[in-house]
């Protein structure tokens, strides 16, 4: 397919500039990675940002398979010598793969039907005489032309039902039809569930389904996916009632077009043909592509989430103590120091049933000294709060300003057990393992979560119930989007936090931290051109987001891709800057006295790579992350009796789903805000509201007890 012809189409549907969209496409045949055209190109792309040129990228894919199909029904139709003009043209201007499946149903070679084992009896002639809508003669005497008991047509009545057998296909076959009642179907079926079986152990999950329907077009995402899921299992049923009479009515305007003497008989295979052939076809077809929508917003709320997670403020220089919570087998200690090596590693028993509270206490107090603790992470897993509330006492006695935060340890068991981190920490069971990843996970999230399977991590909602590999996609272009966004101490990072880095894969990751470990420390970035199967377009692709910190040279601290050090030294000699010198206050007043415009045409240069340069001058080392807010401390635990309608506190959205969002404010379970309570007025979506661990402002609105649930509001009662 021409790219020109792509471009013209992407740049309708995205609303961006044809040559912006030529252009991008051009970079990614090219092999370029998606980072690297966002933060490297934007002269070419005219800075189109990372989910612009990810969309390209799946439209292109999806346009070049499109045509891929096209040529390919073209060749069958051809090959049954049946191509016409129209029909070819009618294909080459499908926008959509099932318009063009559509135009091919009629061609598709297909199994034995009753239409093909009417055609084997010779009944196609009686057929087409009956689609002549006849307005004279008589249809048993032209039906009686055709019987033959050698081929099974033994009555009139047979032969006439054969050939209303092959009208029925033909109808069900006819891509204007099909495109119509779909269409309708969308617009005005309902969909209806109600129980099948009963749900084990009363847990009555899919009560509300049980007797509900709702028009098709207005069932929300979650509850399709809801609805699947109980399909699934096998307890709900699931039909789509569709406006039956409407879309024979329509069949019948389109077929019967004069008066003919066969009119009852033609309805009565209209009916047929829709009730047999057509209805389930497209009751599938529309569920399918609301499951695909569903999915594609359940995917986006996940990856959403994730990333917001992965973009977490980093706890740096602390020494942190790690608790991974347990009843009978106690809970597993790890202190870990500032760059997250492992310290100590201990199990004390202040929990049921052992409850050596008195020995824990001791154990902890004296270790916060000695290690010099400055916080303490708790996971979020079993008997949490009952070691939180442990934590806090213990805290009280303490000398030393020690504060503790619930940190989410979803995924840490799965880290723990996993190959990555025996080979880590060969020596430790995995509850040991997993107190170290909780430690980790506070000191640095990013580089903690990515040794974790993204759909671990516990965000989002549905994640087993769409496209797995979608997902996985998805998720994945998250992690690598979040990693170089922040960039990567070559020399600290993991070769799981490498192979993340724009154009490496997990062979130059592990070969990457290898030559680390034969040679010492790099200390420019043009070693890395040593690493094994590290070539020259990976160099291109990775080397701007990789950072030597206390290297030779200066800039290879900042995003500043080498390609553009000898624009940068010329700007640094214009402005009488030693390389040293970046990130002073010298520096920044020399930078704001600086017109862009005019030094961007001085060093013949783009107008944005000259500004992201700057920035990278301005602020060398910046992790972007450390303008976040930090995760809410806390000194005391909070009991649901504690609570009191009205009442304001602060909490940390830990999980944003369709409804709402769920907000951590210090108790056993998480508080609900419901999506009509995140603020005043109409909401699309909680997501233009709130993100996984923004800090917020909530006010107390209803305490069940029975069930250990609070609603929550960030409505002012004020407001």
């Amino acid at each position: 397919m021409d790219v020109k012809e792509m471009a013209a189409t992407l740049a309708r549907e995205l609303g961006v500039g044809v040559q912006q969209v030529v252009q991008t496409i051009t970079l990614l045949d090219e092999g370029n990675t998606v980072p690297f055209i966002s933060r490297y190109r934007k002269e070419m792309t005219g800075q189109l940002d990372e989910t612009q040129i990810r969309d390209i990228e799946e439209r292109v894919r999806y346009l070049r398979n499109l045509f891929v199909r096209k040529e390919e029904v073209l060749r069958l139709i051809e090959e049954q010598e049946k191509l016409t003009e129209e029909l070819a043209m009618a294909i080459q201007k499908a926008t959509k793969l099932q318009e063009v499946e559509d135009l091919y149903r009629p061609y598709k070679q297909k199994r034995r039907t009753r239409a093909t084992i009417a055609k084997e009896k010779g009944l196609e002639p009686l057929a087409t005489y009956l689609l002549t809508l006849p307005q004279t003669g008589d249809l048993l005497t032209e039906a009686s032309r055709y019987l033959d008991v050698e081929k099974g047509v033994e009555t009139v009545e047979d032969a006439l039902q054969g050939a209303m057998d092959i009208i029925a296909e033909q109808i069900s076959d006819d891509a204007e039809y099909r495109k119509w009642i779909r269409e309708k179907t969308f617009q005005k079926a309902t969909m209806l569930t109600e129980q099948k079986e009963k749900e084990e152990d009363g847990k009555n999950v899919y009560e509300m389904y049980y007797s509900y329907s709702e028009p098709v077009k207005k069932v929300v995402p979650h509850r399709v996916l809801a609805i699947n899921r109980g399909e699934k299992e096998g307890i709900l049923k699931v039909s789509l009632e569709a406006p039956v009479e409407e879309i024979t009515a329509f069949l019948q305007r389109k077929l019967l077009t004069q008066k003919t003497i066969a009119e009852d008989l033609l309805k009565q295979t209209i009916e047929d043909s829709y009730k047999r052939l057509i209805a389930p076809s497209i009751e599938r077809e529309v569920r399918n592509e609301l499951t695909e929508v569903a999915e594609e917003r359940a995917i986006h709320i996940f990856a959403e989430n994730l990333r917001n997670l992965l973009l977490q403020p980093p706890f740096k220089g602390k020494v942190v103590l790690g608790v991974d919570p347990a009843f009978r087998t106690g809970c597993k200690l790890a202190i870990v120091d500032d760059t997250g090596k492992k310290l100590y590693i201990n199990v004390i028993y202040p929990t049921p049933p052992v409850n050596k509270v008195k020995e824990a206490s001791e154990t902890v107090k004296k270790i916060i000294a000695e290690y010099q603790v400055d916080v303490v992470a708790i996971g979020n897993g079993t008997a949490s709060r009952e070691t939180e509330q442990f934590v806090a006492d213990v805290l009280k006695e303490v000398k030393r300003d020690v504060s503790y935060i619930i940190v989410n340890e979803a995924g840490a068991s799965v880290y723990s057990a996993s190959a990555l981190a025996k080979e880590e920490f060969p020596e430790l069971d995995v509850a040991e393992r997993s107190a170290i990843s909780i430690a980790r996970r506070l000191q640095d999230p990013l580089a903690e979560l990515v040794k974790i399977d993204p759909k671990s991590v516990g965000v989002g909602q549905y994640q087993h119930d769409v496209s797995q590999t979608r997902l996985a996609g998805s998720l994945e272009f998250v992690v690598s989007s979040a990693v170089n966004h922040v960039g990567v101490d070559v020399n600290t990072a993991s070769a799981s936090l490498l192979q993340y880095v724009s154009g490496v894969n997990k062979q130059v990751a592990s070969n990457i931290v290898k030559l680390r470990e034969e040679n010492g420390k790099f200390k420019n970035r043009v070693q890395l051109k040593k690493v094994p199967r590290l070539g020259a377009k990976t160099y291109e692709q990775c080397i701007g987001f990789l950072r030597v910190m206390d290297g030779e040279n200066p800039l290879d601290r900042t995003p500043i891709h080498p390609e553009s050090y000898d624009v940068t030294y010329k700007l640094l000699n214009h402005l009488q800057i030693k390389p040293e010198e970046i990130g002073s206050e010298a520096c920044k007043k020399q930078m704001m006295d600086m017109s862009l415009l005019q030094m961007a045409s001085e060093l013949e240069t783009g107008e944005p790579t000259l500004q992201d340069i700057v920035d990278s001058l301005l602020r060398p080392g910046r992790d972007p992350r450390d303008e976040l807010p930090k995760p809410l401390m806390s000194k005391d635990v909070l009991k649901l009796t504690d609570l009191s309608k009205g009442m304001k506190m602060q909490g940390t959205i830990r999980n944003v789903v369709d409804f709402g969002a769920f907000v951590d404010i210090g108790l056993k379970n998480d508080g609900l805000i419901h999506i009509s309570q995140l603020k005043k007025g109409f909401v699309k979506h909680p997501l233009d509201v709130v993100g996984v661990g923004d800090i917020v402002d909530v006010w107390v609105m209803d305490i069940d007890e029975k069930r250990q649930r609070v609603g929550m509001t960030m409505i002012s009662p004020e407001e």
